[in-house]
């Protein structure tokens, strides 16, 4: 199912962001249970749950939603493999919103009382994990301007460059290339804006030659403008090394 070791690609988001041990990369390989396969639509974790379990994405794309009572949801965050989807769970306990899989997913489960156990031994690894939910909530502050105040393309821009940088930090770009398995709908919902316009302002950003998108696939060819579009700066997702 998975030709790298469960925790590798969390092992290196963290490490862009600090050092990692080799005692703390063994306690994290010994978190995970054994993966497995969840199919394009599939719930992770459901709004008023209360999981005794954290979910660590190995491959695929997920989402958090939030939805009214009459079932109308908002997609808040899209989750990338290295992410553990709900580390918050661990001390929120009930969740006030859900994850659910936007392409197949491949996931593992970390039971709480293993996670418990990394707070009262590795407090550095703790610090690192207690990050992650930081660089969530900064994500949710940068997406919140972002759907409140920019333009459609701005939106998408920004989308762009924050997938690229996310999924370079875990080894998954190449050549400013990267799979993005991901229904127009569910982008165009995370953006805040109908299918048919997401793909107005994407077929400007194919005419513009700033990138190509075939299938799956993205190319980023001019990274700088998309930058620039966006206002980007990656500061928020604490990309570099900087002692914790």
């Amino acid at each position: 199912m998975l030709h790298l070791p469960p925790t590798r690609r969390l092992e290196l988001k963290l490490a862009r962001r600090d050092c990692l041990t080799a005692q703390e990369s063994a306690a994290l390989a010994g978190l995970v249970e054994e993966p497995v396969l969840k199919p394009a639509g599939a719930q992770l974790v459901g709004p008023g749950e209360r999981p005794e379990i954290s979910t660590l994405l190995l491959s695929g794309f997920a989402a958090r939603y939030s939805e009214l009572a009459d079932g109308r949801r908002q997609y808040t965050q899209v989750n990338c493999p290295g992410d553990f989807v709900d580390l918050h769970s661990l001390v929120m306990r009930q969740m006030d919103h859900g994850v659910l899989c936007l392409s197949p997913c491949v996931v593992s489960a970390v039971p709480h009382d293993r996670l418990r156990r990394i707070t009262e031994d590795q407090p550095h690894l703790t610090r690192l994990l207690w990050l992650e939910t930081v660089v969530d909530a900064a994500m949710h502050r940068e997406w919140l301007l972002a759907v409140g105040q920019q333009t459609a393309l701005e939106r998408l821009a920004l989308f762009l460059c924050e997938m690229q940088a996310r999924l370079g930090a875990v080894g998954l770009v190449d050549d400013g290339v990267f799979d993005l398995p991901i229904r127009q709908q569910d982008l165009a919902d995370f953006l805040g804006m109908s299918a048919v316009h997401l793909n107005r302002t994407l077929q400007i950003l194919r005419d513009t030659g700033w990138i190509s998108w075939k299938g799956a696939q993205v190319r980023v060819i001019d990274r700088q403008r998309l930058i620039e579009a966006a206002e980007f700066d990656d500061a928020y997702l604490r990309l570099d090394c900087s002692p914790v």
